[in-house]
Protein backbone atom coordinates (compact mmCIF):
# COMPACT_ATOMS: atom_id res chain seq x y z
CA UNK A 1 0.00 0.00 0.00
CA UNK A 2 1.28 3.44 -0.95
CA UNK A 3 2.68 5.67 1.82
CA UNK A 4 2.48 9.48 1.81
CA UNK A 5 5.71 11.16 2.92
CA UNK A 6 5.24 14.71 4.20
CA UNK A 7 7.64 17.65 4.42
CA UNK A 8 9.49 17.00 7.72
CA UNK A 9 10.00 19.56 10.49
CA UNK A 10 13.81 19.50 10.73
CA UNK A 11 14.16 22.37 13.22
CA UNK A 12 11.99 23.83 15.96
CA UNK A 13 11.56 27.10 14.03
CA UNK A 14 10.97 25.54 10.61
CA UNK A 15 7.63 26.35 8.96
CA UNK A 16 8.46 25.31 5.39
CA UNK A 17 11.18 23.40 3.59
CA UNK A 18 12.78 23.77 0.18
CA UNK A 19 13.86 20.78 -1.90
CA UNK A 20 17.46 21.64 -2.77
CA UNK A 21 17.96 18.40 -4.72
CA UNK A 22 16.12 15.17 -5.44
CA UNK A 23 18.26 12.00 -5.26
CA UNK A 24 15.46 9.80 -6.61
CA UNK A 25 13.19 10.17 -9.66
CA UNK A 26 9.64 8.95 -10.21
CA UNK A 27 9.87 5.24 -10.98
CA UNK A 28 13.12 4.66 -9.02
CA UNK A 29 13.34 1.90 -6.44
CA UNK A 30 13.73 3.17 -2.88
CA UNK A 31 15.15 1.25 0.06
CA UNK A 32 14.92 2.11 3.75
CA UNK A 33 17.81 4.48 4.55
CA UNK A 34 18.20 5.74 0.96
CA UNK A 35 18.58 9.51 0.64
CA UNK A 36 15.40 10.76 -1.03
CA UNK A 37 16.23 14.45 -1.19
CA UNK A 38 18.20 17.31 0.30
CA UNK A 39 15.88 19.60 2.27
CA UNK A 40 16.85 23.23 2.89
CA UNK A 41 15.52 24.42 6.26
CA UNK A 42 15.77 27.78 8.02
CA UNK A 43 19.11 26.57 9.43
CA UNK A 44 20.94 24.51 6.81
CA UNK A 45 20.59 21.90 4.05
CA UNK A 46 20.01 18.39 5.44
CA UNK A 47 19.75 14.94 3.88
CA UNK A 48 16.29 13.34 4.16
CA UNK A 49 16.25 9.54 4.22
CA UNK A 50 13.40 7.20 3.37
CA UNK A 51 11.93 5.11 6.20
CA UNK A 52 10.02 2.77 3.88
CA UNK A 53 10.77 0.61 0.82
CA UNK A 54 9.05 0.64 -2.55
CA UNK A 55 8.91 2.64 -5.76
CA UNK A 56 8.82 6.45 -5.90
CA UNK A 57 5.39 7.04 -7.46
CA UNK A 58 4.91 10.77 -6.95
CA UNK A 59 6.96 13.90 -6.22
CA UNK A 60 4.88 16.59 -4.52
CA UNK A 61 7.51 19.36 -4.50
CA UNK A 62 9.69 20.12 -7.50
CA UNK A 63 13.43 20.57 -7.09
CA UNK A 64 14.11 24.17 -6.08
CA UNK A 65 10.55 24.70 -4.81
CA UNK A 66 9.36 25.13 -1.21
CA UNK A 67 6.39 23.71 0.64
CA UNK A 68 4.87 23.99 4.11
CA UNK A 69 5.77 21.51 6.84
CA UNK A 70 3.47 18.43 6.75
CA UNK A 71 2.47 19.00 3.10
CA UNK A 72 2.90 16.10 0.64
CA UNK A 73 6.57 15.67 -0.28
CA UNK A 74 6.41 12.30 -2.05
CA UNK A 75 4.47 9.03 -2.31
CA UNK A 76 6.14 5.62 -2.20
CA UNK A 77 4.34 2.35 -2.95
CA UNK A 78 4.22 -0.64 -5.27
CA UNK A 79 5.18 -0.19 -8.91
CA UNK A 80 2.11 0.65 -11.02
CA UNK A 81 -0.11 1.25 -7.97
CA UNK A 82 -3.01 3.69 -8.41
CA UNK A 83 -2.39 6.73 -6.18
CA UNK A 84 -4.99 9.09 -7.65
CA UNK A 85 -6.90 9.02 -4.35
CA UNK A 86 -3.82 10.26 -2.49
CA UNK A 87 -3.02 13.05 -4.93
CA UNK A 88 -6.56 14.39 -5.33
CA UNK A 89 -6.99 12.77 -8.77
CA UNK A 90 -3.71 14.13 -10.15
CA UNK A 91 -1.63 11.72 -12.18
CA UNK A 92 1.91 10.95 -11.17
CA UNK A 93 4.00 13.59 -12.85
CA UNK A 94 6.31 11.17 -14.61
CA UNK A 95 5.26 12.15 -18.11
CA UNK A 96 6.02 15.69 -19.08
CA UNK A 97 7.65 16.48 -15.73
CA UNK A 98 11.00 17.17 -17.32
CA UNK A 99 9.39 19.50 -19.87
CA UNK A 100 7.57 21.42 -17.12
CA UNK A 101 10.76 21.66 -15.10
CA UNK A 102 12.65 22.83 -18.17
CA UNK A 103 10.09 25.52 -18.93
CA UNK A 104 10.12 26.61 -15.28
CA UNK A 105 13.92 26.89 -15.33
CA UNK A 106 13.76 28.86 -18.57
CA UNK A 107 11.17 31.26 -17.15
CA UNK A 108 13.23 31.53 -13.94
CA UNK A 109 16.30 32.45 -16.00
CA UNK A 110 14.28 35.05 -17.90
CA UNK A 111 12.92 36.51 -14.68
CA UNK A 112 16.43 36.73 -13.26
CA UNK A 113 17.60 38.49 -16.39
CA UNK A 114 14.81 41.04 -16.18
CA UNK A 115 13.55 41.59 -12.63
CA UNK A 116 16.86 40.96 -10.87
CA UNK A 117 19.01 43.03 -13.24
CA UNK A 118 16.18 45.49 -13.94
CA UNK A 119 17.05 45.41 -17.63
CA UNK A 120 15.43 44.39 -20.91
CA UNK A 121 18.75 43.25 -22.39
CA UNK A 122 18.62 39.69 -23.70
CA UNK A 123 20.71 37.03 -21.95
CA UNK A 124 23.19 35.48 -24.43
CA UNK A 125 22.72 31.83 -25.31
CA UNK A 126 24.26 29.41 -22.83
CA UNK A 127 24.64 32.06 -20.14
CA UNK A 128 23.32 31.33 -16.65
CA UNK A 129 22.61 34.07 -14.10
CA UNK A 130 23.22 32.90 -10.52
CA UNK A 131 21.39 34.89 -7.87
CA UNK A 132 22.08 35.37 -4.18
CA UNK A 133 20.46 32.27 -2.60
CA UNK A 134 18.04 32.38 0.33
CA UNK A 135 19.83 30.04 2.74
CA UNK A 136 17.38 30.56 5.63
CA UNK A 137 13.81 31.79 5.94
CA UNK A 138 14.93 34.89 7.85
CA UNK A 139 17.66 35.81 5.37
CA UNK A 140 17.11 39.01 3.42
CA UNK A 141 20.64 39.56 2.14
CA UNK A 142 23.90 37.64 1.94
CA UNK A 143 27.53 38.65 2.25
CA UNK A 144 30.29 37.10 0.14
CA UNK A 145 32.85 36.06 2.75
CA UNK A 146 35.21 34.61 0.12
CA UNK A 147 35.26 33.90 -3.62
CA UNK A 148 36.75 30.51 -4.58
CA UNK A 149 36.55 31.25 -8.32
CA UNK A 150 37.78 34.35 -10.16
CA UNK A 151 36.46 35.85 -13.40
CA UNK A 152 37.81 33.74 -16.23
CA UNK A 153 38.08 30.53 -14.21
CA UNK A 154 36.47 27.35 -15.50
CA UNK A 155 33.59 26.21 -13.31
CA UNK A 156 32.11 22.71 -13.14
CA UNK A 157 28.86 21.58 -11.55
CA UNK A 158 29.54 20.97 -7.86
CA UNK A 159 32.57 23.31 -7.72
CA UNK A 160 32.70 25.62 -4.72
CA UNK A 161 31.95 29.11 -6.03
CA UNK A 162 31.96 31.19 -2.86
CA UNK A 163 31.39 31.23 0.89
CA UNK A 164 28.15 33.06 1.71
CA UNK A 165 27.64 34.62 5.15
CA UNK A 166 23.98 34.43 6.12
CA UNK A 167 22.13 35.54 9.25
CA UNK A 168 22.95 32.10 10.73
CA UNK A 169 26.46 31.12 9.68
CA UNK A 170 28.93 31.01 6.78
CA UNK A 171 27.94 28.36 4.22
CA UNK A 172 29.62 27.01 1.11
CA UNK A 173 27.79 27.77 -2.15
CA UNK A 174 28.31 25.35 -5.03
CA UNK A 175 27.75 25.88 -8.73
CA UNK A 176 24.93 24.02 -10.46
CA UNK A 177 26.28 24.83 -13.94
CA UNK A 178 29.31 24.21 -16.15
CA UNK A 179 31.13 27.03 -17.94
CA UNK A 180 33.40 30.00 -17.29
CA UNK A 181 32.86 32.59 -14.57
CA UNK A 182 32.12 35.70 -16.64
CA UNK A 183 31.13 38.12 -13.89
CA UNK A 184 31.10 38.50 -10.12
CA UNK A 185 28.02 40.50 -9.15
CA UNK A 186 29.15 41.04 -5.55
CA UNK A 187 32.69 41.85 -4.47
CA UNK A 188 34.39 39.79 -1.78
CA UNK A 189 33.30 41.28 1.55
CA UNK A 190 30.28 42.95 -0.05
CA UNK A 191 26.61 42.20 0.63
CA UNK A 192 23.61 42.00 -1.68
CA UNK A 193 19.86 41.28 -1.29
CA UNK A 194 18.50 37.80 -1.84
CA UNK A 195 17.76 37.12 -5.54
CA UNK A 196 20.13 39.85 -6.77
CA UNK A 197 22.86 38.86 -9.24
CA UNK A 198 25.67 36.93 -7.54
CA UNK A 199 27.53 35.68 -10.59
CA UNK A 200 27.19 34.96 -14.32
CA UNK A 201 28.47 31.71 -15.87
CA UNK A 202 28.60 30.89 -19.58
CA UNK A 203 30.77 30.03 -22.58
CA UNK A 204 34.27 31.54 -22.58
CA UNK A 205 34.49 34.93 -24.27
CA UNK A 206 30.75 35.68 -24.06
CA UNK A 207 30.02 39.39 -23.71
CA UNK A 208 27.76 39.93 -20.68
CA UNK A 209 28.34 43.67 -20.37
CA UNK A 210 24.83 44.30 -21.72
CA UNK A 211 23.29 42.45 -18.79
CA UNK A 212 22.30 45.25 -16.45
CA UNK A 213 23.57 47.89 -18.89
CA UNK A 214 20.49 50.15 -18.75
CA UNK A 215 20.85 50.36 -14.98
CA UNK A 216 24.54 51.14 -15.29
CA UNK A 217 23.83 53.63 -18.03
CA UNK A 218 21.28 55.36 -15.84
CA UNK A 219 23.86 55.67 -13.08
CA UNK A 220 26.41 56.94 -15.56
CA UNK A 221 23.97 59.51 -16.89
CA UNK A 222 23.33 60.73 -13.37
CA UNK A 223 27.01 61.45 -12.70
CA UNK A 224 27.48 64.00 -15.51
CA UNK A 225 24.32 65.72 -14.32
CA UNK A 226 25.75 65.93 -10.82
CA UNK A 227 29.09 67.13 -12.14
CA UNK A 228 27.33 69.67 -14.34
CA UNK A 229 25.33 70.96 -11.39
CA UNK A 230 28.48 71.23 -9.29
CA UNK A 231 30.31 72.97 -12.13
CA UNK A 232 27.47 75.47 -12.45
CA UNK A 233 27.57 76.05 -8.73
CA UNK A 234 31.33 76.63 -8.93
CA UNK A 235 30.88 79.05 -11.82
CA UNK A 236 28.16 80.83 -9.90
CA UNK A 237 30.18 81.06 -6.69
CA UNK A 238 33.60 81.61 -8.32
CA UNK A 239 33.17 85.21 -9.50
CA UNK A 240 31.34 86.08 -6.32
CA UNK A 241 34.30 84.80 -4.32
CA UNK A 242 36.78 86.83 -6.36
CA UNK A 243 34.72 89.99 -6.11
CA UNK A 244 34.09 89.65 -2.39
CA UNK A 245 36.28 90.81 0.41
CA UNK A 246 39.58 89.00 0.98
CA UNK A 247 38.37 87.23 4.15
CA UNK A 248 35.82 85.11 2.30
CA UNK A 249 37.01 81.66 1.14
CA UNK A 250 35.55 80.00 -1.96
CA UNK A 251 34.54 76.48 -0.93
CA UNK A 252 31.89 73.97 -1.96
CA UNK A 253 29.16 73.14 0.60
CA UNK A 254 30.33 69.52 0.88
CA UNK A 255 33.96 70.53 1.43
CA UNK A 256 32.88 73.08 4.03
CA UNK A 257 30.95 70.42 6.00
CA UNK A 258 33.90 68.02 5.83
CA UNK A 259 36.26 70.75 7.05
CA UNK A 260 33.98 71.48 10.01
CA UNK A 261 33.76 67.76 10.90
CA UNK A 262 37.55 67.32 10.72
CA UNK A 263 38.39 70.60 12.43
CA UNK A 264 40.32 71.88 9.40
CA UNK A 265 40.95 75.64 9.10
CA UNK A 266 39.84 76.36 5.53
CA UNK A 267 42.04 79.52 5.44
CA UNK A 268 45.07 77.21 5.36
CA UNK A 269 43.73 74.97 2.56
CA UNK A 270 44.81 75.51 -1.04
CA UNK A 271 41.87 75.06 -3.43
CA UNK A 272 42.33 73.09 -6.62
CA UNK A 273 38.96 73.98 -8.13
CA UNK A 274 38.05 76.74 -10.53
CA UNK A 275 39.30 80.16 -9.35
CA UNK A 276 40.99 78.46 -6.38
CA UNK A 277 37.74 77.04 -5.02
CA UNK A 278 38.18 74.40 -2.30
CA UNK A 279 36.51 71.12 -3.19
CA UNK A 280 36.07 67.75 -1.50
CA UNK A 281 39.45 66.25 -2.49
CA UNK A 282 41.31 69.26 -1.08
CA UNK A 283 39.91 68.55 2.39
CA UNK A 284 40.56 64.81 2.04
CA UNK A 285 44.20 65.37 1.06
CA UNK A 286 44.88 68.26 3.43
CA UNK A 287 47.97 67.97 5.65
CA UNK A 288 49.07 70.83 7.97
CA UNK A 289 52.37 72.23 6.67
CA UNK A 290 55.41 73.27 8.74
CA UNK A 291 55.03 76.84 7.51
CA UNK A 292 51.60 77.03 9.07
CA UNK A 293 52.92 75.61 12.33
CA UNK A 294 55.80 78.18 12.62
CA UNK A 295 53.67 81.18 13.74
CA UNK A 296 52.50 79.08 16.65
CA UNK A 297 56.09 78.96 17.97
CA UNK A 298 55.85 82.53 19.25
CA UNK A 299 52.41 81.93 20.74
CA UNK A 300 51.87 81.07 24.43
CA UNK A 301 52.28 77.44 25.50
CA UNK A 302 48.53 76.97 25.91
CA UNK A 303 47.96 78.05 22.31
CA UNK A 304 50.58 75.54 21.10
CA UNK A 305 48.76 72.70 22.86
CA UNK A 306 45.46 73.72 21.31
CA UNK A 307 46.92 73.91 17.78
CA UNK A 308 48.58 70.50 18.05
CA UNK A 309 45.28 68.81 18.91
CA UNK A 310 44.12 66.39 16.20
CA UNK A 311 40.38 66.14 15.76
CA UNK A 312 39.07 62.60 16.10
CA UNK A 313 37.44 61.07 13.06
CA UNK A 314 34.30 58.92 13.13
CA UNK A 315 34.51 55.53 11.46
CA UNK A 316 31.91 52.95 10.50
CA UNK A 317 31.88 49.16 10.58
CA UNK A 318 29.20 47.50 8.42
CA UNK A 319 27.13 44.99 10.38
CA UNK A 320 27.66 41.33 9.59
CA UNK A 321 24.65 39.09 9.01
CA UNK A 322 25.29 37.48 12.40
CA UNK A 323 25.27 40.89 14.15
CA UNK A 324 22.03 41.90 12.41
CA UNK A 325 20.18 38.74 13.39
CA UNK A 326 21.49 38.92 16.98
CA UNK A 327 20.10 42.45 17.25
CA UNK A 328 16.76 41.36 15.81
CA UNK A 329 16.37 38.29 18.03
CA UNK A 330 17.40 40.04 21.26
CA UNK A 331 15.02 42.94 20.60
CA UNK A 332 12.18 40.50 19.91
CA UNK A 333 12.96 38.59 23.13
CA UNK A 334 13.27 41.67 25.33
CA UNK A 335 10.06 43.31 24.11
CA UNK A 336 7.91 40.18 23.75
CA UNK A 337 8.81 38.23 26.90
CA UNK A 338 8.15 39.87 30.31
CA UNK A 339 11.55 39.46 31.98
CA UNK A 340 12.13 39.41 35.73
CA UNK A 341 15.34 38.62 37.60
CA UNK A 342 16.30 36.56 40.66
CA UNK A 343 19.76 36.72 42.24
CA UNK A 344 21.53 34.49 44.75
CA UNK A 345 25.02 34.21 46.28
CA UNK A 346 26.81 30.86 46.23
CA UNK A 347 29.59 29.84 48.65
CA UNK A 348 32.05 28.09 46.32
CA UNK A 349 34.51 26.85 49.00
CA UNK A 350 33.53 23.18 48.62
CA UNK A 351 33.26 23.47 44.85
CA UNK A 352 36.84 24.78 44.74
CA UNK A 353 38.04 21.80 46.79
CA UNK A 354 36.06 19.35 44.64
CA UNK A 355 37.49 20.81 41.42
CA UNK A 356 41.03 20.59 42.80
CA UNK A 357 40.56 16.90 43.59
CA UNK A 358 38.99 16.13 40.21
CA UNK A 359 41.78 17.92 38.32
CA UNK A 360 44.38 15.93 40.25
CA UNK A 361 43.25 12.84 38.33
CA UNK A 362 45.28 11.90 35.20
CA UNK A 363 44.17 13.52 31.92
CA UNK A 364 41.41 15.46 33.66
CA UNK A 365 40.91 19.23 33.49
CA UNK A 366 37.53 20.79 34.22
CA UNK A 367 36.53 24.40 34.85
CA UNK A 368 34.06 25.97 37.25
CA UNK A 369 31.88 26.63 34.22
CA UNK A 370 31.73 22.88 33.52
CA UNK A 371 30.61 22.28 37.11
CA UNK A 372 27.93 24.98 36.82
CA UNK A 373 26.62 23.49 33.56
CA UNK A 374 26.36 20.02 35.12
CA UNK A 375 24.65 21.32 38.29
CA UNK A 376 22.22 23.39 36.20
CA UNK A 377 21.25 20.40 34.03
CA UNK A 378 20.54 18.21 37.07
CA UNK A 379 18.52 21.04 38.72
CA UNK A 380 16.45 21.42 35.53
CA UNK A 381 15.49 17.75 35.74
CA UNK A 382 13.96 18.47 39.18
CA UNK A 383 12.23 21.66 37.98
CA UNK A 384 10.78 20.89 34.51
CA UNK A 385 8.73 24.12 34.45
CA UNK A 386 11.99 26.07 34.00
CA UNK A 387 12.87 23.75 31.10
CA UNK A 388 9.78 24.87 29.14
CA UNK A 389 8.79 27.23 26.33
CA UNK A 390 5.91 29.63 25.68
CA UNK A 391 3.92 28.72 22.55
CA UNK A 392 1.09 31.26 22.49
CA UNK A 393 -1.88 29.18 23.60
CA UNK A 394 0.15 26.52 25.43
CA UNK A 395 3.38 25.84 27.31
CA UNK A 396 5.69 23.16 25.91
CA UNK A 397 7.53 21.14 28.58
CA UNK A 398 10.75 19.91 26.98
CA UNK A 399 11.57 16.24 27.51
CA UNK A 400 15.30 16.63 26.89
CA UNK A 401 17.62 18.99 28.73
CA UNK A 402 19.75 20.79 26.14
CA UNK A 403 21.86 23.56 27.65
CA UNK A 404 23.02 26.39 25.38
CA UNK A 405 26.36 27.97 26.35
CA UNK A 406 26.88 31.56 25.18
CA UNK A 407 30.21 32.04 23.35
CA UNK A 408 31.61 35.43 22.33
CA UNK A 409 32.86 35.70 18.74
CA UNK A 410 34.16 38.74 16.82
CA UNK A 411 30.74 39.26 15.19
CA UNK A 412 28.77 39.06 18.45
CA UNK A 413 27.45 36.05 20.31
CA UNK A 414 26.48 32.49 19.39
CA UNK A 415 24.95 29.78 21.58
CA UNK A 416 26.17 26.24 20.79
CA UNK A 417 24.02 23.57 22.43
CA UNK A 418 25.00 20.58 24.58
CA UNK A 419 22.35 17.94 23.86
CA UNK A 420 21.11 15.82 26.83
CA UNK A 421 23.42 17.69 29.19
CA UNK A 422 22.05 16.01 32.32
CA UNK A 423 23.36 12.66 31.05
CA UNK A 424 26.92 13.95 30.48
CA UNK A 425 29.74 13.78 33.03
CA UNK A 426 32.23 16.55 33.82
CA UNK A 427 34.83 15.32 31.32
CA UNK A 428 32.31 15.07 28.47
CA UNK A 429 30.94 18.55 29.20
CA UNK A 430 34.45 20.04 29.33
CA UNK A 431 35.49 18.46 26.01
CA UNK A 432 32.26 19.44 24.25
CA UNK A 433 32.38 23.08 25.45
CA UNK A 434 36.03 23.50 24.40
CA UNK A 435 35.38 21.97 20.98
CA UNK A 436 32.26 24.03 20.25
CA UNK A 437 33.78 27.28 21.55
CA UNK A 438 36.83 26.80 19.33
CA UNK A 439 34.76 26.07 16.22
CA UNK A 440 32.36 28.94 17.01
CA UNK A 441 35.23 31.45 16.88
CA UNK A 442 36.38 30.07 13.51
CA UNK A 443 32.80 29.96 12.17
CA UNK A 444 32.96 26.17 11.97
CA UNK A 445 29.76 25.35 13.86
CA UNK A 446 26.97 23.61 11.95
CA UNK A 447 23.45 24.99 12.05
CA UNK A 448 22.06 22.00 13.96
CA UNK A 449 24.66 22.54 16.70
CA UNK A 450 23.13 25.92 17.53
CA UNK A 451 19.48 24.90 17.74
CA UNK A 452 17.28 22.99 20.16
CA UNK A 453 18.40 24.60 23.42
CA UNK A 454 15.94 24.43 26.33
CA UNK A 455 17.95 26.61 28.75
CA UNK A 456 20.97 28.91 28.36
CA UNK A 457 23.99 29.95 30.45
CA UNK A 458 26.09 33.11 30.04
CA UNK A 459 29.34 33.37 32.04
CA UNK A 460 31.31 36.63 32.34
CA UNK A 461 33.13 35.61 35.51
CA UNK A 462 36.42 35.22 33.64
CA UNK A 463 36.30 38.97 32.95
CA UNK A 464 35.94 39.83 36.63
CA UNK A 465 32.24 40.75 36.35
CA UNK A 466 30.59 40.10 39.74
CA UNK A 467 26.94 40.28 38.67
CA UNK A 468 24.91 41.00 35.53
CA UNK A 469 21.61 40.11 33.87
CA UNK A 470 21.05 38.56 30.44
CA UNK A 471 18.31 38.62 27.81
CA UNK A 472 16.48 35.30 27.41
CA UNK A 473 17.48 33.24 24.37
CA UNK A 474 14.10 32.43 22.77
CA UNK A 475 12.36 30.00 22.75
CA UNK A 476 13.87 29.31 26.21
CA UNK A 477 12.01 30.62 29.24
CA UNK A 478 15.10 31.36 31.35
CA UNK A 479 18.83 32.15 31.18
CA UNK A 480 21.45 31.94 33.96
CA UNK A 481 24.08 34.68 34.29
CA UNK A 482 27.27 33.62 36.10
CA UNK A 483 29.60 36.10 37.80
CA UNK A 484 33.18 35.86 39.10
CA UNK A 485 34.24 34.05 42.26
CA UNK A 486 35.29 36.80 44.69
CA UNK A 487 36.95 36.50 48.09
CA UNK A 488 34.98 38.46 50.69
CA UNK A 489 34.16 38.31 54.42
CA UNK A 490 31.25 36.07 55.37
CA UNK A 491 29.72 34.94 58.66
CA UNK A 492 30.28 31.23 59.33
CA UNK A 493 29.39 29.58 62.66
CA UNK A 494 29.15 33.01 64.25
CA UNK A 495 32.63 34.00 63.07
CA UNK A 496 33.69 36.39 60.30
CA UNK A 497 35.85 34.45 57.86
CA UNK A 498 37.02 34.78 54.24
CA UNK A 499 34.72 33.02 51.79
CA UNK A 500 34.70 32.49 48.02
CA UNK A 501 31.42 33.96 46.81
CA UNK A 502 29.87 33.72 43.34
CA UNK A 503 26.69 35.53 42.32
CA UNK A 504 24.13 33.99 39.99
CA UNK A 505 21.33 35.88 38.26
CA UNK A 506 18.35 34.08 36.71
CA UNK A 507 16.31 35.91 34.06
CA UNK A 508 12.83 34.34 33.68
CA UNK A 509 9.93 34.69 31.27
CA UNK A 510 7.04 35.42 33.65
CA UNK A 511 4.57 33.85 31.22
CA UNK A 512 6.13 30.44 31.92
CA UNK A 513 8.15 30.63 35.13
CA UNK A 514 6.51 32.11 38.23
CA UNK A 515 8.63 33.80 40.89
CA UNK A 516 8.34 30.93 43.37
CA UNK A 517 9.27 28.38 40.67
CA UNK A 518 12.37 30.35 39.70
CA UNK A 519 13.36 30.75 43.36
CA UNK A 520 13.01 27.01 44.03
CA UNK A 521 15.17 26.23 41.01
CA UNK A 522 17.90 28.58 42.27
CA UNK A 523 17.75 27.02 45.73
CA UNK A 524 18.29 23.56 44.23
CA UNK A 525 21.16 24.86 42.10
CA UNK A 526 22.69 26.54 45.18
CA UNK A 527 22.56 23.22 47.07
CA UNK A 528 24.33 21.36 44.26
CA UNK A 529 27.14 23.94 43.96
CA UNK A 530 27.69 24.39 47.69
CA UNK A 531 27.63 20.60 48.25
CA UNK A 532 29.01 19.05 45.02
CA UNK A 533 28.67 15.50 46.38
CA UNK A 534 24.88 15.81 46.15
CA UNK A 535 25.23 15.65 42.35
CA UNK A 536 26.24 12.02 42.77
CA UNK A 537 23.07 11.06 44.67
Amino acid sequence: MAEVITMPRLSDTMTEGKVAKWHKKVGDKVKEGDILAEIETDKAVQDFESEIEGTLLYIGVEEGAAAAVDSVLAIIGNEGEDISGLTGGAAAPAAGASEEKKSEEESKTENKATSVEQTTAEVPAGVEIITMPRLSDTMTEGKVAKWHKNVGDTVKEGDLLAEIETDKAVQDFESEFNGVLLKQGVEEGGAAPVDSVLAIIGPEGTDVSAVGAPKAAAQASEKPAEQKTEAKAEEKEGPAASSSSSDRVAISPLAKKMAQDKGVDINNVHGSGENGRIVKKDIENYQPSQAQAQPAASAPAAAQVALSFVQGEDTETPNSQVRNIIAKRLAESKFSAPHYYLMVEINMDKAIEARKEINSLPDTKISFNDMIIKATAVALRKHPQVNSSWAGDKIIHRGNINVGVAVAIPDGLVVPVLKNTDQMNYTQISAAVKDMASRAKSKGLKANEMEGSTFSISNLGMFGIETFTSIINQPNSAILSVGAIIEKPIVKDGQIVVGNIMKLSLACDHRVVDGATGAQFLQTLKTYLESPLTLLL
